[in-house]
């Protein structure tokens, strides 16, 4: 059995994965944690990482993190500490929030992911040979819609694809967020990415590759927040036992 140090528990995505951990013969959440302390899932809940209990820090063997960039460093802190591995699955990092990581990765497993489903990893891995074939004869944009509660954007999953495409391409590629507040036409080394919030859309990203009288599209739609949960607890059962590092998607997948 694989005991699950939850951090975001009571978050809508926490609640997910508390969830399909109890529909899995071999995941346990042990513990959460979470600003709302209320403990509902059969399990305790604690406010913050410094105050999760010596008995519950022994049952456990990873730690999840679906929560909020603002309580990322102190997680960190406590999981080197703790010498737990741990998988992040909280966007809207910044430069020396994932420099914090890097360095974790030093002492412990660390798992990092955007976005947690097979199939954006897979549609990653495509649009970056779309890119390589099709190369500076295509202008290429990536669209993606979240629902409306989302408060970052463009969403981490868009960055990785435009990181995934950029690293094909070279790293003169530089992104385009705000098109309207110029009045040229397209450069070649663009990336045009552009955000939709609205409703209760779960996750929609789309590449488009236009050319000459021609446009290729690589999409991906996600119809349920299960599907990440999945991912997460897949990624907690593949830290179990590997040396300390940073490991991703494409690791998982192998």
């Amino acid at each position: 059995m694989t005991g699950i140090l939850l951090s975001g528990c009571n978050g809508k995505m926490g609640k997910v994965i508390t969830a399909a951990a109890a529909n899995t013969d071999d995941i346990e959440i042990v513990g959460g944690i979470d600003l709302n302390t209320e403990a509902g899932a059969g399990y305790p809940v604690f406010a913050s990482p410094t105050e999760v209990t010596p008995e519950v820090l022994a049952r456990t063997d990873v730690i999840i993190d679906f929560s909020n960039p603002s309580a990322f460093a102190g997680l960190i802190e406590f999981a080197v500490k703790a010498a737990k591995p741990a998988v992040f699955a909280t966007t809207g990092l910044n430069e020396a929030q994932l420099t914090l990581l890097h360095h974790a990765a030093d002492k412990i497993q660390v798992f990092f992911a955007a976005n947690m489903s097979l199939g954006v990893s897979l549609i990653s891995e495509l649009a970056q040979k779309a890119a390589k074939v099709l190369g500076d004869d295509f202008d290429i944009e990536i669209v993606e819609m979240h629902h409306n509660q989302k408060v970052d954007a463009p969403s981490g999953t868009a960055l990785m694809l435009a990181d995934s495409i950029k690293e094909a391409l070279g790293e003169d590629m530089r992104y385009e967020y705000d098109r309207h507040a110029k009045r040229e036409k397209r450069g070649k080394n663009e990336i045009g990415i552009h955000s939709v919030r609205g409703g209760t859309i779960t996750g929609e990203h789309e590449i488009i590759f236009a050319g000459h009288d021609e446009i290729i599209k690589i999409s991906h739609s996600a119809r349920s927040k299960e599907l990440f949960a999945t991912g997460a607890i897949n990624a907690a059962r593949f830290l179990c036992g590997k040396p300390a590092g940073l490991y991703g998607m494409k690791e998982l997948i192998g």
